[in-house]
Formats: C-alpha cells, structure tokens, sequence
C-alpha cells in the first residue's frame, strides 16, 4: 500500500478504535472492518484501493445529511477519492453516532 494511504488509514483506524468498543477488527473483503455482531449489523470498512471508503448506516447517514451534502456519499459509504481529502472529525462523528446503538448496516 502507497505510504500516503497506509498513513491516512492508520490515522482512521485510531477514531475507528476509540468509538467502537465491541465491535471486532477484522478484515472483510479485503478491508479493514470493524463489526458488531460478527458479520450482521453495523459494520465499518475502509479501502486502500481507488479510493477510502467508510460505511455508515442509513439511519446515520440521514441524521447527517447536510454535513454530507458536500462529500461524495454512496447508499450506504462515504468517498474520500484522496488521503488528503478525508474530513477525519466528520469520521468521527459518523463513528461515534454508529455506536451510539445498534442498527442494520445499509
């Protein structure tokens, strides 16, 4: 993995760790992901191919509609197409309204 990526990747695995108590790392997919409930409810990855994605549920996602009007959001992911563009407080927030209580992922 490109120096650039595995940087911006370490920096989103600390939030990812900090607001996910009991979720498990894993890889899924070829990702890193973090899972609550082994495989069926929130789950969160992130590329380190074309582009980061973070996954977010639907519920999330709506609650957070104006912050995200400006980003490149997916049904249910979040694209940062560079390392260099990723909003990590916006991250955050997305994380800790994920743990906040359980939900299906999208």
């Amino acid at each position: 993995m490109p120096e650039d990526r595995r940087a911006a990747l370490s920096r989103l695995r600390r939030p990812c760790r900090a607001e996910h108590e009991g979720f498990d790392e894993v890889m899924a997919y070829g990702m890193p992901a973090y899972e609550r409930g082994r495989g069926r409810g929130d789950r969160l990855r992130a590329s380190e191919a074309v582009h980061l994605v973070h996954l977010v549920r639907s519920d999330v996602r709506e609650a957070f509609d104006e912050r995200l009007s400006r980003q490149d959001v997916g049904k249910g992911c979040l694209r940062f197409r560079k390392p260099g563009s990723i909003d990590f407080d916006l991250v955050r927030d997305l994380l800790k309204a994920t743990a906040a209580s359980p939900g299906e992922i999208c």
